[in-house]
């Protein structure tokens, strides 16, 4: 089956995508982003109540459909207090480590449209001050943010426009080895993401008609849990989320590689549909990692739990350090695009 992939376009989407500011709960940015490519690209789409963007293409077969999503959706924080020193407490958006984001630089999201901008430290930083502070916890009490104003008081803070709920963004810090590997936050799931437009686009601008009406759903709410688990159309028999593959011992997943997960922690994925995957990657020679994943949950888990009567699978790109400052490399990016591609256009069985 012919498929070209193309490194640099996709590469370059994927920095767009990861530099626009979107933890989950303020997503409005990159979703009207992301609802400007499907426009371009030609696509039909429907955009849901929660803001998710749901693009279908019609196939041969409109009787039982495909759906594949990946999110847009990132790890950030939201102001907890504003302390009396005019510093920030924060509060987690999704699941990270404090200790994978200190010293990173940050932006606060202001109601009335400011961006501004801080870093994130431990309050007891200065070793010239604080004796004991690599031995203290990084936890919500001892992490804050320095705000990047003539700020000493919780009033000087106040009238900058900063309040309690305002979201905060941690910087990307996006870089591209000559080598080949792709260093930024967020690749979780943006270069899903990037792969699902690409392969829209592949479909919109080739000669290409799929065996299926498939849908592309673009999540915005997975880092918190209930990114997928509405509005499936009903036709749909499969449900495919594309999220990165994780890294670490005991795993069989790395940067170079699709992983296929056979399960994580809501258990096994369809049997025959992950399979399918495995069986496609050997027939097309794409390089792939068959793995369990055991602190992770998928869009697709989410939808089994909200009772779609669907097979479920999940693969994606592997992806290096998740949750804190991630990496992968342009070949897993290119085995996952040829695996996605290959699959949508297998007639289901």
């Amino acid at each position: 089956m012919s498929f070209s992939f193309h490194a640099k376009d996709t590469v370059s989407l994927l920095k767009q995508l990861v530099e626009i500011p979107s933890p989950s709960g303020y997503t409005k940015e990159i979703m009207d982003f992301m609802e400007n490519i499907l426009q371009k690209l030609k696509v039909d789409y429907i955009r849901t109540n929660k803001g998710a963007l749901i693009a279908t293409i019609k196939g041969s077969d409109e009787t039982k459909h495909r759906l594949l999503t990946a999110h847009t959706d990132t790890l950030g924080a939201m102001v907890k207090e504003v302390k009396g020193s005019g510093r920030l407490q924060l509060t987690m958006v999704g699941g990270f480590n404090w200790n994978a984001v200190e010293g990173e630089y940050c932006t606060i999201h202001t109601a009335d449209g400011k961006k501004i901008r801080g870093t994130i430290l431990m309050h007891q930083t200065t070793v010239h001050v604080y004796k004991n502070a690599s031995g203290l916890p990084r936890d919500e009490k001892n992490m804050e943010v320095r705000i990047d104003e003539k700020v000493l008081t919780a009033e000087d803070t106040r009238n900058l426009g900063i309040e309690v709920g305002d979201f905060v963004s941690f910087d990307p810090r996006f870089e591209e080895t000559e080598n080949g590997f792709i260093k930024s936050r967020h690749l979780d799931d943006k270069a899903s993401t990037a792969l699902l437009l690409q392969l829209i686009k592949t479909i919109q601008n080739g000669d290409v008609t799929l065996p299926h009406t498939t849908h592309f759903y673009i999540s915005n709410n997975e880092e918190i849990g209930y990114g997928g688990n509405s509005n499936v159309p009903a036709e749909t028999v499969e449900y495919l989320a594309v999220d990165m593959g994780a890294i670490g011992d005991g795993q069989a997943s790395d940067e170079f590689t699709v992983s296929i997960c056979a399960k994580d922690s809501s258990g096994p994925y369809h049997y025959e549909l992950t399979r399918q995957l495995v069986e496609l990657a050997k027939k097309e020679n794409i390089d792939y990692k068959l793995d369990i994943y055991p602190y992770y949950g998928s869009d697709a888990s989410a939808a089994i739990r909200a009772g779609y009567d669907v097979k479920h699978a999940l693969l994606g790109p592997g992806i290096e350090a998740s949750h804190a400052y991630e990496r992968t490399h342009i070949d897993s990016l290119e085995n996952t695009a040829k695996l996605l591609y290959s699959y949508v256009n297998t007639k289901i069985s």
